[in-house]
């Protein structure tokens, strides 16, 4: 595994993208909205939410 700051960053950006820019690109129709669209953008914000956790639960622990 990479560095814990590594993995918080990158699940931070996750869910940024798959909870806040893909939605927003889908609600003004950039992006039109598909089945497959909705599923990898909630997919994408599960996995940050998931990689996040992990990244500070690993940050956390080195601190001690």
């Amino acid at each position: 595994m990479k560095s814990p700051l590594f993995l918080l960053n990158s699940g931070v950006v996750m869910m940024v993208v798959g909870g806040i820019i893909l939605p927003f690109l889908m609600v003004i129709k950039v992006l039109e909205s598909t089945y497959f669209l909705n599923f990898l953008s909630w997919g994408v914000s599960s996995l940050g939410l998931a990689l996040g956790t992990v990244g500070f639960t690993l940050y956390s622990k080195t601190l001690k």
